[in-house]
C-alpha cells in the first residue's frame, strides 16, 4: 500500500530539542530517535534538514548511506536516492518520497518539527 506524507507545516509542527547545533558540523549528520521515528538531521553548507531514516523501498537505514552531489542521500543497501531538503524520492528503486521534517535552531538548540498531535 502507499503511504502518503503530507508536508509538516513549521508554524503548526511541534518542535522537539535534540541537541545543540553545534554537535551536527557542516558535512556531518545526526541520527536521532522521537517518538519511535528515526529521524537524521544534516547540515550541509551551515543548513540543516531533516529526513526519515527510513528508504522507502525496503525500510532501509537511508541516512547512513553517503551524500551524493549537494543535497542527495544514497541508501546503502540498493542505492535509492532522496533529496535530504524534502525528502523527494529521486532515483529508482525506491518510487515514494520520505518524510521530511522541519528544523530551527533555538538558543543553539537543534529543534525538529513533528506533526502536531491530533
Amino acid at each position: 500500500f502507499m503511504i502518503s506524507y503530507k508536508k509538516i507545516d513549521p508554524d503548526t509542527a511541534d518542535y522537539v530539542a535534540i541537541g545543540p547545533a553545534e554537535e551536527v558540523g557542516n558535512g556531518q549528520r545526526k541520527i536521532v530517535e522521537i517518538e519511535g521515528l528515526a529521524i537524521a538531521v544534516f547540515n550541509i553548507g551551515g543548513a540543516y534538514y531533516a529526513i526519515a531514516d527510513v528508504c522507502s523501498h525496503d525500510d532501509g537505514p537511508v541516512a547512513e548511506g553517503d551524500l551524493v552531489g549537494d543535497y542527495e542521500i544514497e541508501c546503502p543497501r540498493h542505492g535509492a536516492r532522496f533529496d535530504v531538503r524534502s525528502g523527494k524520492v529521486l532515483s529508482f528503486p525506491a518510487i515514494v518520497d520520505i518524510p521530511a521534517y522541519p528544523v530551527k535552531i533555538e538558543d543553539g538548540e537543534l529543534l525538529v518539527g513533528l506533526p502536531p498531535e491530533i
